[in-house]
């Protein structure tokens, strides 16, 4: 459709994407297309466009089997600011309790005619073998500990908004990397674009097999606080735990809470990121959630252009790569 802005008459020469289903896959140039279309579209919104009809008659599906507020509303909010219609999934009452496979689910909804296939499962995998049997474009929103793109690239959207690049930056992952989806898009992402990784937590949750991708490791915040650019807070995530990794909560946050006192030795200009839900007191005191170097509510806003751009450079691409 024709809405007057030259950025957005067509995807870009360079994409060629029919399907998101993790950063790994896609090249420095693809990642920059999606977050160069994505500021287009956050400088939209900035100036008040709320619906930018891009996607008008196009139908999308939300097939979530694990709960989620932001990644969820944030698709669905994107949807709708394009003029898509948006089906929001729900597992517990579908034909799932009757012994249907999600493939077989996913067919049906494509039947009905949907564009897109938005898909959460715990189960690794799941998005790339939906992406096997449907024709329609089937984006990654989580699966399992695997990867999580739109959040990686939101997080590096909203790196490159404060920083102004990517190239030389050292960036920090700290917490649970062993069972964190959105640490790989994180990292495969990041790497890509030619930050310096490193991943910090306990020992338990942390493996010094990262060092084969080229990332660095340890256990220590305190030690590599000084020289780090972007801290990245992640959740720890009990519910894919079959042990407890530490001996309490307590002692967690005091080892790798990001609290006043840790801001005070870190970089004057450090980035403090927050994927979410965030545990107030665990990963990171109130005061620095809510303080200066905190972009936590930016990431959130930044995920609502990162999956418009994400919905409109795959929908209107694949016709030109075809089925």
């Amino acid at each position: 459709m024709e809405i007057g802005i030259p950025e957005l008459q067509s995807p870009p020469s360079g994409w060629r994407r029919k399907h998101l289903l993790g950063l790994e896959e896609l090249s420095a140039e693809e990642i920059t297309i999606i977050l160069d279309t994505a500021e287009v579209f956050r400088r939209l919104m900035n100036e008040g466009r709320r619906r930018i009809p891009l996607l008008e008659n196009k139908t999308c599906v939300n097939l979530f089997f694990e709960n989620s507020t932001r990644t969820r509303t944030s698709f669905a909010l994107a949807a709708r600011r394009l003029g898509a219609d948006m089906i929001d999934f729900s597992a517990a009452t579908s034909s799932l309790s009757k012994g249907e496979t999600v493939v077989d689910t996913a067919k049906n909804l494509q039947a009905m005619g949907v564009e897109a296939v938005i898909v959460r499962h715990q189960t690794p995998g799941t998005p790339h073998l939906l992406a096997q049997h449907l024709a329609c474009s089937v984006i990654n929103a989580g699966d399992g500990p695997h990867e999580h793109p739109t959040q990686g690239l939101l997080d590096i959207l909203t790196i490159r908004q404060r920083f102004g690049r990517i190239e030389g930056l050292t960036v920090a992952l700290i917490g649970d990397i062993a069972h964190s989806r959105t640490a790989r898009s994180d990292i495969w992402g990041l790497k890509k674009l030619g930050a310096h990784l490193i991943v910090c937590g306990p020992s338990t949750l942390v493996s010094p097999r990262w060092a084969e991708l080229g990332v660095e490791y340890c256990y220590d915040l305190d030690e590599i606080l000084p020289r780090v650019d972007v801290l990245n807070l992640l959740r720890i995530q009990f519910e894919r735990q079959l042990t407890r990794p530490f001996p309490s909560v307590r002692e967690y946050a005091h080892l790798y809470g990001m609290n006043r006192e840790r801001l005070a030795r870190a970089k004057p200009g450090i980035l403090v990121l927050a994927p979410g839900p965030i545990n107030r007191g665990v990963e990171v005191s109130p005061d620095v959630a809510d303080g200066p170097h905190s972009a936590i509510l930016t990431q959130v806003t930044n995920g609502v252009a990162i999956r418009m751009a994400v919905l409109w450079l795959l929908i209107s691409g694949s016709r030109q790569v075809g089925s």
